[in-house]
């Protein structure tokens, strides 16, 4: 007899443990690199239940290995009772089973950088810019650290293939291979049937499987989401995605909806003290700025203990100032589309790649028919995600991007440094026909990732971690800009208005990262506007009303925005994806739209507490003002009433 027909029966079952054990093992190592990384970046207080967020990562893990698992089980079960000794069978097997978790390792990988970034697991939405694969691509070779977790992940995957072969010729491989009776076998395959029917819904409660909600278990973010497994998220939210019900956002009724949002936005003016003092000139020129990534939690001016900005820290003090401004998503063009167009952010909607365009009313369209020249500028290429066409079809006349600079003016990924961008726009303001204002919009990028410090410039940064360097460089060219423009004879008669696309995740404590959505929001003209501070909710959407309200510009507002100086909101609203938050004076509401879970924090406090099921009349209005408002910018869209003067 053949040696490897001593083979013991049953070793085919235990290469499917084995499979198991050696998956989880690869998966609790990605969880610890993940949290190394993390928390080097946001030091966390694990609060001594790290432990228990490891148990919790052991059942998603299981969860996932369940699925991989369950077609080579059923084949190697069919394998014993049909007694089949072909080793090409087997190899099948292994090469599935090897196969799907390196596919899973990869999204772990993945994960980091992205958890990293977001402060949230990966999802669907880290591959939106599929279309835009080449400058995708180019973004992750050009960012060492990028390249750093995907030589780890060959890393794994090279020793996770060399153990699986190690298993696969010690317990798959052998051929022939006795059998295991049938009378076992079938108590087998009900037992294993079960266990692996009960480790892909992760719990045994009949109501409902594991869900992404089930990973919260205690008060501390950053211990919720560290113990979800990236391929089961990133599955869940396809499964989402491609629910019909979440093509368009159904928080409520739309016509309740409507009605109630005409009651808020309709209500009396109520001016503020500041307001009479802002009453601009006829032909005043418009600059707005936004600035990528530029969170609140940046600035000296906002959170008096970064030391990142002095530049814009000045210009705030000198401008009137709105000190609780939020974005209305966590995405460029999410910023580009709430700030100059004056609409929310609708979850995971890209307003700008739409297949029929839309046509909004807003900034740009106001101005140019008031007779400004509209010009827009970009670092990187305009095609990228679809800005070119988005903005060209909605009243600028001119797009400059990557194809206007010389080319050796690129620097990276994300085209040239903002220096250069900015210095374009002076150049290209100081030819233009001064018979008519002009409106100029600049988009800058150099505080994202692949990182791209410029060294052929007179600036030296004070820090020396990449992420305070490139924020440093980014206050260094709006200072540079703004004393170059305060020297041509325009700048006089121009308005500046500064905002970020949104903000950066510089905290963990809550489910959704404030400093994310809190960014700075002001008004400069020191020949026009006296410098003061607001500190009533504000919101990205409501920059264009705020301005068109200080010049004297004939305007229909067709937007969810309102004009700061003359209106008070009670709450502001945000995005995220897949959740919506809403904050006031006090509470800070988290909505999981998916999982339809709620959360309620006392932020001005720095609370970490979820207050929601003891205080959930807190929550109630602040859910309402954001549904209602959602809702009711979903219907404009869906029924084309975003053009001014069109119904």
């Amino acid at each position: 007899m053949k040696k490897n027909e001593n083979s013991k029966p049953g070793s085919r079952i235990a290469y499917l443990f084995a499979a198991y054990i050696v998956a989880i093992i690869f998966f609790t190592l990605f969880r610890l690199v993940t949290t190394m990384v993390y928390c080097s970046a946001h030091p966390t207080d694990f609060e001594g239940l790290y432990g228990q967020a490891l148990f919790m990562g052991w059942r998603f893990d299981t969860v996932v290995s369940c699925y991989v698992l369950l077609m080579p089980l059923l084949l190697v079960l069919v394998g014993e009772f049909a007694h089949i000794n072909k080793r090409w069978y087997y190899l099948v097997v292994h090469l599935f089973v090897s196969i799907l978790f390196t596919v899973s390792f990869f999204a772990c990988a993945a994960d980091i950088p992205y958890f990293s970034y977001f402060f949230t697991r990966l999802n669907v939405y880290a591959v939106q810019w599929g279309d835009e694969a080449s400058m995708v691509l180019d973004m992750i070779v050009s960012e060492p650290s990028y390249i750093g977790y995907f030589f780890l992940f060959l890393v794994v995957a090279a020793l996770y293939w060399w153990l699986m072969w190690v298993v696969y010729r010690r317990l798959l491989r052998p051929v022939p291979q006795r059998f295991v009776p049938v009378g076992y076998m079938i108590v087998i395959t009900l037992v294993l049937g079960f266990a692996t029917f009960a480790g892909m819904r992760g719990r045994l409660n009949r109501k409902s499987p594991m869900r992404v909600g089930t990973a919260y278990f205690c008060n501390n973010a950053f211990l919720n989401k560290i113990g979800l497994n990236p391929m089961f998220t990133f599955y869940k939210s396809v499964e989402e995605q491609w629910k019909n019900a979440n093509s368009e956002v159904r928080l409520m009724d739309e016509g309740e909806a409507r009605k109630a949002a005409m009651e808020l936005l309709n209500g009396d003016d109520v001016a503020l003290a500041e307001a009479d003092t802002v009453a601009l000139p006829d032909g005043m020129n418009v600059v707005v700025v936004l600035m990528e990534s530029m969170s609140a939690n940046k600035t000296g001016f906002l959170t008096p203990s970064s030391d990142l900005t002095p530049n814009l820290d000045s210009l705030m003090r000198q401008s009137l100032t709105f000190s609780q401004a939020y974005s209305a998503g966590i995405h460029t063009h999410n910023g580009i589309f709430s700030s100059l167009y004056a609409m929310p952010a609708l979850l995971r909607q890209h307003m700008l790649k739409r297949a029929v365009m839309l046509q909004m009313c807003g900034l740009p369209h106001a101005l140019r028919g008031a007779g400004y020249s509209t010009s827009f500028f970009i670092t990187h290429d305009s095609e990228f995600d679809n800005m070119n066409g988005f903005l060209r079809g909605n009243d600028y006349e001119r797009v400059y991007a990557q194809k206007d600079y010389d080319a050796s003016q690129i620097l990276g990924t994300w085209g040239v440094p903002d220096h250069v961008m900015l210095d374009k726009a002076i150049e290209v303001i100081d030819t233009m026909d001064k018979q008519r204002p002009f409106f100029v919009t600049c988009l800058t990028c150099s505080d994202h990732g692949p990182y791209e410090m410029p060294t052929d410039i007179d600036f030296v940064p004070r820090h020396s971690v990449i992420t305070e360097k490139i924020v440093e460089y980014a206050d260094w060219s709006i200072g540079r800009f703004m004393r170059k423009a305060s020297e041509r004879p325009w700048f006089d008669n121009t308005v500046f208005v500064f905002v970020a696309d949104h903000g950066a995740s510089m905290s963990g404590q809550y489910d959704m990262a404030l400093s994310y959505n809190h960014v700075p929001l002001f008004y400069h003209c020191p020949s026009h506007i006296r410098p003061a501070v607001i500190d009533c909710m504000a919101m990205q959407i409501d920059l264009t009303p705020t301005l068109l309200g200080m010049l004297p510009v004939a305007w229909d507002n067709h937007t969810l925005g309102i004009d700061l100086l003359r209106r008070q909101r009670p709450c502001s609203y945000f995005s995220a994806d897949d959740k919506i938050g809403v904050v006031d004076g006090e509470w800070f509401y988290v909505y999981g739209v998916a999982e339809r879970d709620e959360h309620l924090y006392r932020y001005m406090d720095n609370d970490p507490m979820d207050y929601f099921a003891t205080k959930s009349a807190h929550a109630a209005p602040l859910r309402k003002y954001a549904f209602v408002m959602l809702q009711t910018a979903q219907s404009m869209i869906m029924r084309g009433e975003t053009r001014c003067g069109e119904e």
